[in-house]
């Protein structure tokens, strides 16, 4: 399915009457993982200011021990600092990355923003090598513009 293809069925999910935001969020998860081959694992992680850390949220993929992580810290935590996307092409090549598993080998983190504030992001992992493009940038920038409305 292409990005085109997924993005009512994004808006579509995000707009469900009835369910918790958290459920919409990890059937987001679910969605982009069914639909994206190289989408291993899916998840969202939210900022705390006060604290510095991200925590996470909603996900599908494997468990992870990365439930909470300094900003700076990892790709994610330097996400929260930077404000921009960062596409990690091979993992290996990264001295600041917290490895989460050995079959991962190529990560996507886009901030999310509400009202110009930084609250979060979503983070994807690959078991492929540099499968990210700008296309996938693009589109996972339109779910968090999605994403920011239940916020």
């Amino acid at each position: 399915m292409t990005f085109q293809d997924l993005q009512p069925k994004v808006t579509e999910i995000l707009s469900q009457e009835g369910i918790s935001r958290d459920e919409k969020l990890k059937n987001l998860c679910q969605l982009l993982t069914d639909n994206i081959d190289y989408y291993n694992w899916v998840g969202f992680y939210f900022a705390n200011h006060e604290t510095k850390t991200l925590h996470l949220g909603p996900y599908v993929g494997a468990e992870t021990d990365h439930t909470v992580i300094p900003f700076g810290k990892g790709i994610c935590g330097q996400v929260a600092e930077s404000n921009t996307n960062f596409v990690v092409p091979d993992v290996k090549a990264q001295d600041n990355y917290i490895a989460c598993s050995f079959t991962v080998k190529s990560e996507i983190v886009v901030p999310l923003f509400v009202n110009g504030i930084n609250i979060g992001q979503i983070d994807i992992d690959s078991h492929v090598i540099d499968p990210f493009s700008e296309a996938d940038e693009r589109f996972l920038e339109f779910v968090n513009q999605e994403v920011a409305k239940l916020f």
